[in-house]
């Protein structure tokens, strides 16, 4: 009787849908492995097709898909490349999303609504994920949609440290643009020295989507250069109020720093003529060359998703990454 040979070895491999090839093949690179080839395409009717073009079974596989626009297709097909996955034995498999779809849907603000958040997180666990990795999630709750365990993973240390170098010498406040995020503000204090907080106190009107109205800055900003922080820049419209408000209360200069840049119409357009001196994002979303403008700084998420990677693959501590902030 021939003997069976049983491996324990565990194999790291990475695959990409196509609404951010980039980011994933960057990834890719800092491990120091190369991308699974795929097939995918669409039919005639827009049902997507996805095939993987090397043996997956009992592999540790991540499959990196960031929800940008058109978002519905490309979590369909992050959907399917799950499901791929699962029925060709892949022994684990690891949602990795730079930019988590729905996540702004993430409670009720009216009767008769949904928790489209939620339903995301439902998908990937019935199509077969194990674990998610996300970026800057809108709201910590999410975390606690998915049943298994989620690794979210902030772009602060990446974001502060470079306004740290660059505006480090000057006076500055750290500016939430509604009291909501204040405890993200606080930690940005902390990694700036402790820069003196404010937010700008506005109102939203839950039945216009995109649309807000800056009302008052609560602290003091005058005479400082004001670090406006936030997780993502969708049409630009409040960010962008935020930035005129804290001009008209005399802050010296306004810089923006946000993780996701999303930059829907007419986001482009509202910020190359806003008074903020300098927009600094992440690469967790695609931007393409017609919507890069002089004042956009774009930095990449890469390392820190390729270092959560591997720590998961190696049964490490993702939290370590964070410098023990939770």
């Amino acid at each position: 009787m021939s003997s069976i040979t049983r491996t324990t070895e565990k194999n790291l491999m990475v695959f990409t849908g196509r609404a951010h090839p980039d980011l994933a093949e960057e990834v890719a690179a800092l491990l120091g492995i190369s991308l699974v080839p795929s097939s995918a395409y669409e039919f005639a009717n827009s049902e997507i097709y996805v095939r993987f073009e090397e043996s997956v079974r009992g592999s540790d596989a991540f499959v990196i898909q960031s929800h940008t626009a058109p978002v519905n297709e490309w979590i369909m097909e992050h959907l399917i490349m799950v499901d791929a996955l699962k029925r060709a034995s892949a022994k684990r498999i690891t949602v990795v999303m730079p930019f988590y779809g729905y996540a702004r849907q993430d409670k009720k603000h009216r009767g008769r609504e949904p928790i489209s958040a939620r339903l995301i997180a439902d998908l990937f666990a019935t199509a077969g994920a194990d674990r998610l990795i996300a970026v800057d999630l809108h709201t910590a709750q999410i975390q606690g949609f998915f049943d298994g365990p989620v690794d979210h993973l902030m772009a602060l240390p990446i974001l502060s440290d470079y306004v740290r170098e660059k505006y480090g010498h000057e006076d500055l406040a750290i500016v939430s643009p509604d009291a909501g995020r204040i405890k993200v503000a606080e930690q940005w204090s902390a990694r700036l020295n402790g820069a003196p907080l404010a937010f700008i106190h506005k109102t939203r009107d839950v039945t216009r989507p995109n649309e807000s109205v800056a009302n008052r800055v609560v602290g003091e900003v005058a005479g400082r250069i004001c670090i406006l922080v936030d997780d993502m820049i969708d049409t630009g419209g409040t960010i962008v109020k935020a930035a005129e408000a804290l001009m008209k209360d005399g802050a010296a200069g306004v810089v923006i720093a946000a993780t996701h840049a999303i930059l829907s119409d007419p986001a482009v357009d509202r910020l190359k003529n806003c008074p903020a001196a300098e927009v600094v994002v992440t690469n967790t979303l695609p931007i393409s060359t017609d919507r890069h403008f002089d004042k956009l700084t774009v930095l990449s998420i890469a390392p820190l998703i390729s270092r959560a990677i591997r720590e998961v693959f190696e049964d490490g501590s993702v939290t370590s990454l964070f410098d023990g902030q939770a």
